[in-house]
Formats: structure tokens, C-alpha cells, sequence
């Protein structure tokens, strides 16, 4: 910066320069690419203006040991200005990246494409070159929506959290938060988050104006907190009713982790595997260190404070879910088993029923058949001729064959 104000010329280029990268720093991406390319257009038009009037020798660098004269003073001031240039020209290719990555980011959540949203987002947010702290709290906002528009409660609060350790005034923020944890039936979190929004309102109501700088974005205006506090206030008195009529203890824990009600017992393992991976609180202060923030060591300790609780109070209600799920598993498991087992016991005493039943059965039948006459293969010609007498010459003879005997 002061290298800027000692090079400055009569047009005041420094002044779009100094702007636009404070504007950087605040996290006004937009206004920062405009003033970085307004002060880079005017000091571009005045280097061409100082240009045409130099003549040939002036572009001739000179050395001491050859005639101990020294270079042009316009040289030095443009060698001078050429780092700056430079370091200039990529904050402005950042920001530039930076803002198509979240116009695609935007698009395709509008278009309704939430995995390509996320993606986009998650570029963003998990670049090496850091970026202010503003701007990356409104895509951790904008990736929670994506996040919980597809189904994925646990990264949609985990985003909010971070939204909210690195704002947390963020207004946006705890009403979605609020409301996921109420989608969960998780009252007690969600009438928490419901109270802080109420002081908010009635702070912002007291001072006439939103929280935070007047450079601060927001989501809502000013004249639509009386409405939503109204909205609030009933919403909050419902909470209350309902955790004094004990519902408290009823969370669904397969939206929280994004598993169906009769998922097996690998599923739950491999979606709980994935959460616990993400969401450890030894990790929770990772994505602070790719951020640029301030210099103020306190507002970094309470950043990293208020990210660490957030991450404790999810990790905590992920294990809880985890245990219950699988004890769910369990006793369905075992109440599977015994049906199996009951239904094996009733066909085999079926079987042991029907043997005898019908042992019964053959015995009447051939007591019935009286007149039937067992056939026995033999060559006594005396015997056949008998029989042949009994029966009649013309006449069929009934024969059951059983065996055959020589």
C-alpha cells in the first residue's frame, strides 16, 4: 500500500488499486474486480502516455562500470511498479476464478443440479489459496442449501456451523440450521438456535439497522424483521409445546445420516464411517488454516472455539444415531431369527401330524379293496386255473401288483 501512495500519479490509479484490494479483503468480490480493473485500465492508459514521449536512449539500461551514469528516473519507476503490476494482475485472476467457480456454483443450484452445485462449492472452499472471510462464509451458506436441497442433513448443518463460527451474525445461518434440526426432531437444538434468532431480531429492531458493518450483505432487509419476528415468536411457542408434551427423545437418526429405515448393517457402517471421517472434532479447525483471516489473535481463538463446539455437539448426535440405529438393526435382526425359527417349528409339527394321517388313509384303502386280487407271477398252471373259474373266462381280473416273486 505505501508503495502505491509514493508512485502515484496525477490520474490516482493507487486509489482504484488500494480500493479494490481492500474490497478483496472485506470479501466484495464484485467491487473489488471492478476497482482492480479500473485502477489496472488507468495505469495501463498512463504507461503508454509516459511512453510515446521517451526516446530511444531512455529504454537503454545503463551501468555504472561502463560510464557511471545512472538510469532514467521514468526506468526506475517503471521497474518498480512492474512487481506491483504483477501481484495485482493474479489478485485479480483470483477473484475472477473465484466468481465464475461460484456463478456455476449458483446456476446449477437454481438449475436444480445439486451434486454439480456441491462440486463447484467444494472447489471453492477446499483450494489451497486462501480467500476472505466473508466471501467463504456465503459459499459454506450456499453449499449448505445445495446440501440439504439433496438429502444431506448432517453436511448441510456441518456447513452451517462453519457459516456461523466465521459470522455469527450470520441471520441465514441459524435459520437454517434451526430448521434442520427441527426436520430431525431435534427440539431442543432447534429451539436453542430459535432463541439466539429472537435476540437478533430484537437487537436489530433496537439499533434500526442490520448487524455487523454497513458494507456487510445480507439476505433479509430491514423492514422484513417485524414479520419474521412475529413468525418466529408463534414458531418458537410451538417448539416449546411440543418438548413439553415429551417429545424430546424421538430423533430420526436415519435422515440425520441419510440411510433408509431398513438399511442393513453395511450400509450403516459405511454412511457412518463417512460421517465420522468428516465430521471429527479433531478436524473441525482444519478449514480455518486455508482461510485468510485477521491478524487479532482473539476473534481467531473465538473462530476456532465457536467451530470446535458446533463440530462436538454434531459429532456427539452422529454417535448417539449410530448407537441406536444399530441397536434398531439388532433387534430386527433377532426378531427376524425368531420368526424363522417359530415357522421351522409349525411345519415340522405339520409333518409329524400328516404321517400317521396318512398311515390311516393306506390302511382304509386296502380294506376297501377286498376284491382286488394280488398278482404273484408264478407257473402253477392249477392256482391260475382257479382263478380263472372264480372269475369268469371273459372277465377282467383286478390285480394289484406289489412285487414280484419267482
Amino acid at each position: 500500500m505505501a508503495g502505491l501512495t509514493k508512485n502515484c500519479d496525477e490520474q490516482g490509479q493507487w486509489r482504484y488499486l488500494v480500493l479494490g484490494q481492500a474490497c478483496c479483503h472485506l470479501g466484495l468480490m464484485e467491487d473489488a474486480m471492478v476497482l482492480l480493473q479500473t485502477g489496472k485500465r488507468l495505469a495501463t492508459a498512463a504507461f503508454r502516455r509516459q511512453s510515446i514521449c521517451w526516446s530511444d536512449d531512455s529504454f537503454i539500461l545503463f551501468s555504472s562500470e561502463d560510464g557511471g551514469s545512472s538510469p532514467p528516473s521514468s526506468v526506475v519507476v517503471t521497474s518498480a511498479s512492474q512487481p506491483r503490476s504483477e501481484s495485482i494482475a493474479h489478485v485479480l485472476s483470483h477473484i475472477k476464478l473465484l466468481l465464475r467457480r461460484r456463478a456455476a456454483a449458483l446456476a446449477a443450484l437454481d438449475a436444480g443440479l445439486y451434486t454439480e452445485s456441491i462440486r463447484h462449492f467444494s472447489k471453492i472452499l477446499d483450494s489451497r489459496r486462501g480467500a476472505p472471510q466473508g466471501f467463504l462464509a456465503q459459499c459454506f451458506m450456499h453449499r449448505a442449501s445445495a446440501y440439504r436441497s439433496a438429502g444431506r442433513i448432517a453436511e448441510s448443518i456441518a456447513d452451517c456451523n462453519k457459516t456461523l463460527a466465521l459470522d455469527p451474525s450470520c441471520l441465514q445461518a441459524l435459520e437454517t440450521r434451526a430448521a434442520l434440526l427441527e426436520s430431525v426432531r431435534c427440539f431442543p437444538d432447534s429451539l436453542h438456535d430459535l432463541e439466539h434468532l429472537k435476540l437478533l431480531y430484537n437487537s436489530i429492531l433496537r439499533d434500526r439497522k442490520l448487524p455487523g458493518p454497513v458494507w456487510k450483505q445480507h439476505n433479509v432487509r430491514y423492514r422484513e424483521i417485524p414479520g419474521k419476528l412475529c413468525v418466529l415468536t408463534t414458531k418458537i411457542q410451538q417448539l416449546k409445546q411440543k418438548i413439553a408434551n415429551g417429545e424430546i427423545g424421538n430423533v430420526d437418526y436415519y435422515a440425520l445420516m441419510g440411510i433408509r429405515r431398513d438399511c442393513s448393517r453395511s450400509e450403516l457402517d459405511r454412511a457412518y464411517l463417512l460421517l465420522n471421517l468428516k465430521h471429527k472434532p479433531e478436524r473441525s479447525m482444519s478449514f480455518i488454516d486455508r482461510f485468510e483471516l485477521t491478524d487479532d489473535e482473539e476473534e481467531l481463538d473465538s473462530v476456532k472455539d465457536r467451530a470446535r463446539m458446533s463440530t462436538l455437539l454434531l459429532y456427539r448426535l452422529i454417535q448417539k444415531g449410530y448407537s441406536v440405529v444399530t441397536s434398531n438393526i439388532a433387534a430386527v435382526e433377532k426378531q427376524r431369527k425368531a420368526i424363522a425359527a417359530a415357522v421351522a417349528t409349525e411345519s415340522h409339527r405339520s409333518n409329524i401330524i400328516e404321517t400317521p394321517i396318512r398311515a390311516v388313509a393306506v390302511a382304509v384303502n386296502s380294506n376297501n379293496n377286498t376284491n382286488v386280487v394280488k398278482g404273484v407271477f408264478c407257473r402253477d398252471l392249477t392256482v391260475v386255473g382257479s382263478l380263472i373259474a372264480r372269475t369268469g373266462f371273459n372277465q377282467p381280473i383286478p390285480v394289484k401288483y406289489e412285487a414280484l416273486s419267482c
